[in-house]
């Protein structure tokens, strides 16, 4: 193994599943901000103070503990990418406990990594492009900005708007984008600049764009 990152994880995934308790924390802790920036992301609206995303990843990190020996048997996925699918199991059962019919309404986008995450909606990526509220006087022409930032999320591609997401807010690399989504490292890159050109522009046809 070249990289030697995935030496030490390898080496720690080992320690881990022999029952090293330290090797454990320390590869949950490595990956737990990406992690929890995920979380925020997906957790539906209706759910903000309700569930705390730190709940979320415990019960996950406690799935995989628990099933750490069978992964290691057949890693069909990086360990990272294999932690994010059981949070974002956790996640998707969080939001059928507490919504039950009503999370899967056909209002919702669509979901993509094979219907398996919740997704990021428009709303929560335009929510996060705007960023910290300004100054009252502001708050007109940033709620008209918000808009044109949802309509646009809205019209995207959906696997356009989920290259956004990883890339963008959670921080994925190109090849754990593509391996999310499918496709090839270039095919996500591609989509990743897509989307963020169509963003720019209309940032660049509002006046103040977002620092304004």
């Amino acid at each position: 193994m070249d990289d030697p990152t995935l030496a030490d994880e390898a080496a720690r995934l080992e320690r881990a599943a022999a029952g090293d308790a330290a090797a454990w924390r320390a590869l949950v802790e490595a990956h737990h901000d990406r992690l929890r920036r995920m979380v925020a992301l997906r957790l539906d609206a209706r759910l903000q103070g309700r569930i705390d995303p730190e709940d979320v990843l415990q019960d996950a990190y406690l799935d995989a503990h628990a099933q750490l020996a069978d992964y290691l048997r057949n890693p069909a996925l990086p360990f990272f990418l294999w932690l994010r699918l059981l949070v974002g199991h956790r996640l998707g059962r969080a939001h059928r406990r507490h919504l039950g019919t009503q999370a899967r309404d056909p209002s919702r986008e669509i979901s993509i990594f094979r219907g398996r995450l919740p997704e990021a909606s428009s709303a929560a990526l335009a929510e996060r492009l705007m960023g910290r509220e300004s100054r009252p006087s502001e708050a007109a022409a940033r709620a008209e900005l918000k808009a044109r930032l949802h309509e646009a999320l809205d019209a995207m591609d959906p696997i356009d708007r989920e290259a956004l997401a990883l890339r963008h807010f959670e921080q994925l690399t190109t090849a754990e984008a593509a391996a999310v989504l499918g496709v090839s490292p270039a095919a996500a890159g591609k989509r990743y600049l897509r989307a963020l050109e169509r963003l720019k522009d209309i940032l660049r046809q509002s006046p103040g764009g977002l620092g304004g």
